[in-house]
């Protein structure tokens, strides 16, 4: 029997360091409501990057997009829209699917075949917290979460410490390994994923890849998706985060991997129908927005986190990309109250009672909302100082 190391211990801490980065949820629990009345149609969106709206210039490349089934491998546009993504990623195939979440699992669920399984990943991650208990339910695995000890990502001698590799039948054997990058906008770097991409395939592991704002990590690092991508058996890529798209993200992989993929995404509900107007815009969007329009995103990222750094707000995370994680106790206010006072000025954010948040940037924040944003800070601490 393998040990396994402080297995109380371990999810103790698990368990409350969940909590604390649940503090900075992609989708928290509760929020303060925002009655202020909006002056202008101007709003400035930093509660998330799926918050971007589809551009006239999207709407009239939906109008000229092909119109015809996709389920029954018809629409040619939704066709190229795979066929591109493919070439991009350097796999054989792709597969247009309605979100994030039914992406990876999809790619979870077609990588394993019979129970006992188990998923290794970041206890942060979104496939461990925010799918809805997913894996449980759509691949009957068990779940591996590990806490980086350097709070940043997962080391390859990390994960190869707690594989189960066993023949032991008290231990559901590791089947998948699964990354995030960019993970809370943190980028994971390229040498420590061959490495881990080695350990998985000398280990007969599957590797997935949640690359939800890869374009982020890609845009920021100056690197191709293929450069990334390569390492992996599946990759998940949203479309409807930094890069704009209405809706939608691409699942890419193998031939084999790809035709089971498309069988389960029917079993989900997946089928789509006539979706070549989204697929084009999808398509439009990459092209509009990657990368330039997403690296100016992360210059007003790291702006405006000097900025905040700089009247006294703590900065909990590093900022890598286009996240900003903030703790406004030093200023003795909530961020919720936060939230009410920016949305005075058209900026909305996530807040509640605590005074952890989560700021996100996309290419349709201007500088202007940054200058805004850092006039009502300042405001709040000079009112609080008098």
């Amino acid at each position: 029997m393998i040990p396994r190391k402080n297995i109380l211990s371990f999810f103790c801490s698990s368990h409350f360091y969940s909590k604390f980065f649940r503090y900075y949820s992609t989708y928290p629990s509760s929020f303060f409501k925002i009655n202020s009345k909006f002056d202008s149609d101007q709003i400035y969106d930093f509660r998330s990057d799926t918050v971007t709206k589809p551009t006239d210039e999207m709407f009239d490349i939906m109008r000229n997009a092909s119109r015809n089934d996709d389920v029954l491998d018809e629409d040619e546009s939704t066709n190229e829209l795979e066929t591109y993504m493919a070439e991009l990623t350097g796999h054989e195939a792709a597969l247009f699917v309605p979100s994030g979440t039914m992406t990876n699992q999809i790619a979870i669920r077609a990588h394993l075949s019979t129970p006992p399984h188990s998923v290794l990943c970041d206890f942060r991650s979104h496939i461990c917290n925010y799918e809805a208990g997913g894996i449980a339910y759509h691949s009957q695995a068990s779940v591996t979460p590990l806490k980086p000890s350097n709070k940043l990502f997962l080391t390859c001698s990390e994960i190869e410490s707690e594989l189960i590799v066993t023949d032991d039948i008290h231990y559901a054997p590791t089947r998948v390994i699964s990354l995030e990058n960019t993970l809370n906008g943190l980028l994971f770097p390229i040498d420590e994923i061959h490495k881990i991409s080695k350990l998985a395939k000398k280990s007969n592991i599957k590797l997935h890849l949640d690359g939800a704002r890869l374009w982020n990590a890609c845009a920021e690092t100056n690197s191709s998706l293929q450069t990334f991508t390569k390492n992996f058996d599946s990759v998940s890529l949203c479309l409807s985060k930094s890069i704009g798209a209405p809706i939608g993200s691409v699942l890419v992989g193998n031939k084999e991997f790809i035709k089971t993929a498309k069988h389960l995404r029917k079993l989900f509900g997946g089928g789509w129908r006539q979706c070549g107007l989204l697929a084009a815009a999808a398509k439009f969007a990459i092209a509009s927005n990657f990368p330039d329009n997403l690296k100016k995103s992360h210059l007003l990222t790291k702006k405006l986190s000097n900025e905040l750094f700089n009247l006294g707000i703590h900065i909990t995370l590093p900022v890598h990309t286009n996240m900003i994680f903030i703790d406004t106790k030093s200023i003795n206010i909530t961020t919720g109250e936060l939230a009410n006072r920016l949305a005075l000025h058209n900026i909305l954010i996530f807040g509640n009672n605590s005074t952890t948040t989560r700021l996100v940037l996309h290419y349709q924040i201007p500088p202007i909302s940054i200058e805004k944003f850092i006039d009502v800070v300042a405001n709040i601490i000079k009112e609080k100082k008098n």
